[in-house]
């Protein structure tokens, strides 16, 4: 038994890794590096693009509880991140480049596995779609034929990073909010004046001119940093450059306070936690140059902002994410309209299932919507009116509607346990 995955990202590693396991051979298609898109880097697999943080890992958070799931159901990414992760407090950080290497060393391991670097213009039947959000023009093409539908579309963003020995550690220090956990992320204090000036510099930065762009057409969890200032003077201190629970070794308290957060197991690049931009990139190091800790900053990259698309997902997907016009064809990660790493690797997992379930003469799952991955993939298949790109939240969930606002999350994590535990009884 044979599967085709077209996309070495999250979701297109992910589902390749659950065929694997299943007796599925699989090859795996990835366009990089004959062909790059405006975003990546690396030809590696399962490179982050916008940021190194696979957020929360507490249970009682919407992405804790998603990752919780994933868990119990032997997610590869969710292994990877933990064994490539750096220090973030309550957050799932890596290291990028040993994240990469250590999907890419266990979808090697497996002797029915194959990987080719090539871009792929058609769609075969028994395929799983895992071209994400930058897919290339060709597979555009191809999928717009497979569905008959044309694409929808917002714009991302990503933060920049600097270099840890140019981050000046006599206006910087290490501290975690209100003193919970270690300490591992490094604070950059403001005081009123350093942040007017600041803001002032951000509303009057020039910016990059994108074609066909719109405010509205922004994911709002990756709002520029830019567009966080022109809403308000303390918009970025309600967001981002929030300074409460934050006290250097003095004790002193800041007026605002930019936060970075580790790139690489050296600690040798520091991320700027919530600065998207599109700034253009002499702007970006003039204006992040007067936060006073990153006077001297040297950037190992600067922000930027590109065009993500995604399918009309309840016009063309089942909730099993099965292709409803081909039942041999699957779609899965950020192309289906979720929204994050981890929501994009549970979708790979969820296809990555029900195809070795296709291929073992099996009818597909489709999970409860008790439980967050059930949740997301419910809302993009059953969601025509209002659909857009979506995140894990706990509003997604069902059964929570008459519970107490106080015992909801509690109740959110036992009901996602049971359901889970149902799901594990039926697996092959």
């Amino acid at each position: 038994m044979k599967a085709k995955v077209i996309g070495g990202g999250l979701a297109g590693c992910e589902a390749s890794y659950q065929l694997l396991k299943r007796g599925i051979s699989v090859t795996l298609y990835e366009m990089r590096p004959a062909v790059f898109t405006g975003a990546h880097k690396t030809s590696g697999l399962a490179e982050l693009v916008c940021s190194n943080s696979l957020k929360s890992i507490d249970p009682g958070t919407p992405q804790g509880l998603l990752k919780s799931e994933l868990k119990s159901l032997d997610s590869l990414i969710l292994k990877a991140a933990i064994i490539a992760k750096v220090p973030s407090g309550t957050a799932l950080s890596v290291d990028r480049e040993s994240f990469s290497h250590e999907v890419e060393k266990v979808l090697k391991s497996f002797p029915n596995f194959k990987l080719i670097r090539e871009e792929v213009t058609e769609i075969d039947n028994y395929s799983i779609v895992a071209t994400g959000p930058l897919s290339s023009s060709a597979m555009c093409d191809a999928i717009k034929g497979l569905t008959g539908r044309e694409f929808l579309n917002f714009y991302d963003a990503i933060s920049p990073i600097v270099e840890a020995d140019s981050v000046d550690m006599n206006m910087a220090f290490f501290a975690s909010r209100y003193g919970k956990g270690d300490a591992d992320y490094l604070n950059c204090g403001m005081t009123k004046e350093d942040y007017i000036k600041f803001r002032n510099a951000l509303l009057s930065g020039e910016k990059v001119v994108l074609r066909e762009f719109e405010s509205k057409d922004v994911f709002e969890g990756c709002i520029p940093i830019e567009e966080l200032a022109r809403r308000g003077e303390d918009t970025m201190r309600y967001g981002p450059l929030r300074p409460v629970g934050l006290v250097d070794e003095d004790g002193k308290r800041y007026y605002a306070v930019v936060q970075l957060r580790k790139e690489d197991l050296l600690s040798e690049m520091y991320n700027m936690v919530g600065f998207q931009t599109n700034m253009k990139y002499k702007e970006q190091e003039r204006i992040f140059r007067l936060i006073p800790a990153l006077s001297k900053a040297e950037f190992v990259r600067l922000g930027s902002m590109h065009k993500n698309i995604y399918i009309e997902s309840p016009r063309v997907l089942e909730a099993s994410l099965r292709l409803k016009k081909n039942h041999t064809v699957f779609f899965a990660g950020q192309i289906t309209g979720v929204e994050g790493y981890m929501e994009s690797a549970a979708m790979g997992l969820l296809a990555g299932i029900n195809m070795a379930r296709l291929l073992h003469n099996m009818d597909p799952l489709v999970f409860s919507k008790k439980t967050m991955i059930g949740a997301l993939s419910n809302y993009v298949a059953n969601e025509p009116s209002t659909f857009r790109p979506m995140n894990a939240n706990i509003g997604l969930l069902e059964g929570l509607e008459s519970i107490n606002k106080n015992i909801r999350k509690e109740q959110a994590f036992k009901n996602s346990t049971n359901e889970i535990k149902k799901i594990l009884s039926t697996l092959v």
